[in-house]
């Protein structure tokens, strides 16, 4: 992939959450443009639309009202355009069977929340290295990213 810019996609119901990782993703030394959404439904909607801005990233919280990650990762990759899109799951909980299910339903890595403000800009800039230098999807050796 390698572009100029890359536009990260983040989909979460938490507006301090949604803050600090767009606080965090803008001292990566990665270029990037995020395009927030509050919930699910909204996402999905930005994704079906003939919208000009591709994500290259889509960062998806599991725990979200109207349409959860889980239903959200689903109908991503049910589309076609969507298939090789990198959608890394964003959340609090860490539960090994939902994991998991996450990876066999595609998501690309799975990163928990952290607690504090540099872990996250370590982690993310950990997460944007990767998708900025896969061609499509491949499979990371570590599906769980963290500190």
């Amino acid at each position: 992939m390698n572009k100029a810019l890359l536009n990260v996609y983040l989909a979460d119901d938490d507006s301090d959450d949604r803050t600090f990782f767009s606080d965090a993703l803008r001292e990566i030394p990665i270029p990037s443009k995020i395009f927030e959404f509050n919930n699910g439904v909204d996402l999905m909607a930005d994704l079906l639309s003939a919208t000009i801005e591709k994500p290259d990233v889509i960062f998806l919280d599991l725990k979200m009202p109207m349409l959860d990650g889980f239903e959200c990762l689903s109908d991503i990759r049910d589309l076609a355009k969507y298939a090789h899109t990198p959608v890394i799951i964003y959340s609090t909980s860490y539960h090994p069977k939902e994991i998991d299910r996450l990876k066999e339903m595609g998501a690309s890595l799975y990163l928990q929340k952290p607690s504090s403000y540099n872990q996250l800009k370590t982690l993310l800039h950990k997460c944007l290295r990767y998708v900025n230098s896969t061609e499509g999807i491949k499979v990371e050796p570590e599906f769980v990213i963290s500190i």
